[in-house]
Formats: structure tokens, C-alpha cells, sequence
């Protein structure tokens, strides 16, 4: 009996689960044992929608502010939680120069703000 993940997330609670049993459909093959879940199937399922969101709007945060009706700060910040709980990939970030000044520009971070992201730090204004 095949059950939707969110059903599963809302029964777990958000709790750690563990899989123990996993068939192949239309084989009749099956793995016994203790797996852990893929580290995108961990993230809560609300979390799971806002990266599905993030990927079929190509990583547009322009995009993502629209849809989810909220500024670019509360984009970057959820992207930010996220992402540190997605340990398996690390990458090395650089700042777009011309986003932040486009940023500045639109009054969505001020001139503190932009410096310090110029720099190299984020910034949650």
C-alpha cells in the first residue's frame, strides 16, 4: 500500500524516521535493514514544497518572492535554514554584485546591508 509523503510526514510528527523495508515495484524484490532517508526527504514537507518551488522557478528568487508572497530577505533567509540542513553538498558561495546592488537600489537591504554582503557575509536585513 503506497501512502503520500506528506500523510507520512503528518503521521511521523516531524519525527526522525527510519526505513526498514524497501521493494521494488513489479519485481518482487525487497531490502531488509535500517535506511536513513535521502536529506531532501528529512527536510519538513513544507520545506520540501519551497525547494520544489525553488527548482521549477529555475532559482528565480524574483519568482519565489512572488509566489510565496514574501521579500527577498524572508527568500534568502529560509534558503539559508535550509540549505544548513543539506550537509551532504558543500559548494562555495559568491555574491552577485549586481543583485545586491539592484537590491539597494529597490530599498529591499540598505547600504550597510549591501556592503557587507559585497564583502562576503550575508545579510538578513
Amino acid at each position: 500500500m503506497k501512502k503520500e509523503w506528506a500523510q507520512l510526514t503528518k503521521l511521523t510528527g516531524g519525527r526522525p524516521i527510519t526505513i526498514e523495508r524497501v521493494s521494488i515495484d513489479g519485481e518482487g524484490i525487497a531490502i531488509e535493514g535500517p535506511f536513513d532517508l535521502p536529506p531532501l526527504a528529512q527536510l519538513k514537507s513544507e520545506d520540501q514544497v519551497f525547494v520544489a518551488v525553488f527548482v521549477k522557478s529555475h532559482g528565480s528568487i524574483k519568482q519565489m518572492e512572488k509566489h510565496f508572497g514574501v521579500s527577498y530577505p524572508t527568500i534568502k533567509s529560509r534558503l539559508n535554514r535550509i540549505g544548513d540542513r543539506l550537509t551532504f553538498v558543500d559548494i562555495e558561495t559568491t555574491t552577485d554584485r549586481s543583485e545586491v546592488l539592484d537590491r539597494l537600489a529597490r530599498g529591499e537591504i540598505g547600504v550597510e546591508g549591501a556592503l557587507k554582503e559585497l564583502k562576503g557575509g550575508d545579510s538578513d536585513e
